[in-house]
């Protein structure tokens, strides 16, 4: 039911050989599933090789002939969906609706990628004298570095190659090595569909190892990184050093505001399924509940019942609704996160332990009466742990969710249409759902401000990352 595991590279499947490696290890049962090879210096080298070549071909492909290419892949995606679901939920742990709703979004942004790179227009300038013309061009900026995590192996590959290829740019991605084996499968998609060999390239490593080796590279023109805060601050650095372009999608702690005029049953509804989706390992989960004082009780208690009411197992078994968490670190962090709201006098009251000892299950847990300085309120927990507090007032309520350096995702539910509007402009953050949670589509920009990085994918500005802008003034 596993992967088959390898780089590709110039178009080629390249596995084991002599290559060093480790074990990708099944999170619900925590038993290898398959060996994955690491790629080295010279293997790094000839992707980058292929790469350039495939970015002289590449560009030069037609944006309609590069949209009937990426659509197939899409095709192919639908296709293969169960297969590859199955895959994902076996080395991340996500249930498998989960994992079929990922590939089946990730085909999506194929295609709305392919078709929307049809439409990369330029303009022309009326010239100030008679004779001159003035075109503004876009141009695709060039090889493409992009890094991605373990959480969605599937789409935040999808959402990089789909900018990329549609701008006319080839690319090398060095996929999570947790999770490589839906990767593996989604670009199989590509070469499939008769992608030319070199534009698309896949790599495996030691993270710190292979992106110190591209980004010295002159040819690696453009950098996009989702993950860690310190880790996109580093590879930031990296890339100034060439005068890199950047796109970096980063950490967050998504607050949630519920005001006293919200329904609180049908916001925790809301909220709570969201909350727990990926067992709460997702960059833009709510991570810190702020509810009013007038319905503060009935939010937690509605919010309890769901949270209570989760299934935990194996992914891949029906009727499970809360998978493990994808590594052991995940169980020490959650741990730690419950461990310190204790000392400061939180209360847990639901969860607040592991699950089990064979698998990474860890209980979907919610705390209150926690302060805004402990460690659930200022860190981002990536698990299943919900902090409830209350709040009395809209301006007391802003500056506690403005806090923090970060500022990647927020929500906000209401019925009243001036305070929606009033939130929605008041919240430090590159996406704000207000009585929705629909903040992540293909056509939308996806990307956050403060310490949560800078630059979008999805939308038009998710293809603009890849071009460069040129003006020709022709008299």
């Amino acid at each position: 039911m596993y992967a088959e595991l390898g780089l590709y590279i110039d178009g080629q499947w390249l596995n084991g050989s002599g290559r060093k490696g480790e074990d990708v290890i099944n999170p619900a049962t925590e038993k290898p599933l398959a060996h994955l090879p690491h790629a080295s210096k010279s293997d790094l080298d000839l992707a980058l090789e292929s790469a350039k070549k495939g970015f002289a071909l590449w560009r030069a492909t037609s944006a309609y002939d590069r949209a009937k290419i990426m659509r197939k892949a899409a095709d192919l995606m639908r296709e293969r969906y169960d297969n590859i679901s199955k895959i994902m939920v076996q080395e991340q742990g996500k249930v498998y609706v989960e994992a079929r709703a990922e590939v089946l979004t990730s085909a999506e942004i194929i295609e709305w990628y392919a078709e929307e790179g049809r439409r990369s227009y330029g303009r022309i300038v009326p010239g100030r004298g008679k004779g001159i013309r003035q075109l503004v061009v876009h141009e695709p900026v060039g090889v493409v570095a992009a890094f991605t995590p373990w959480n969605f192996p599937v789409l935040t590959p999808a959402r990089k190659i789909g900018g990329a290829l549609a701008s006319g740019c080839s690319l090398i991605l060095k996929a999570s090595e947790e999770t490589p084996g839906a990767c593996v499968e989604l670009v199989r998609c590509f070469a499939d569909a008769g992608l030319p060999a070199g534009v698309l390239n896949l790599v495996f490593g030691v993270p710190a190892e292979v992106s110190e080796h591209l980004l010295a590279k002159d040819a690696v023109r453009k950098i996009s990184f989702t993950g860690s805060i310190p880790v996109g601050k580093h590879l930031a650095g990296l890339a100034a050093k060439g005068m890199k372009r950047t796109t970096m999608e980063l950490g967050g702690h998504s607050p949630v505001v519920v005001f006293g005029d919200a329904d609180p049953e049908k916001a925790a509804d809301t909220i709570a399924a969201f909350k727990y989706r990926n067992a709460g390992q997702v960059c833009i989960s709510p991570t810190r509940f702020y509810v009013q004082e007038d319905v503060y009780g009935r939010f937690l208690k509605r919010f309890t019942e769901y949270t209570s009411g989760l299934k935990i197992g194996d992914g891949l078994e029906k009727g499970i609704t809360l998978g493990p968490l994808a590594n052991s670190r995940r169980i020490d962090a959650m741990d730690s996160f419950v461990a310190d709201a204790k000392s400061r006098g939180g209360k847990i009251v639901t969860g607040g332990k592991r699950r089990g000892n064979q698998g990474y299950f860890y209980e979907p847990t919610v705390i209150t009466d926690v302060p805004d300085d402990s460690k659930i309120m200022t860190q981002e927990p990536f698990g299943p742990l919900a902090p409830i507090v209350t709040f009395k007032t809209f301006d007391e309520v802003v500056a506690r969710a403005n806090s923090l350096p970060f500022g990647l995702a927020a929500y906000a539910f209401t019925t009243s249409s001036t305070t929606a509007a009033a939130i929605g402009d008041a919240i430090e953050s590159g996406m704000v759902g207000v009585n929705s949670i629909a903040v992540s589509t293909p056509e939308t920009p996806f990307g956050g401000v403060k310490e949560s990085g800078h630059g979008s994918e999805g939308g038009i500005e998710g293809l603009g990352a890849y071009f460069n802008t040129k003006f020709i003034s022709q008299g």
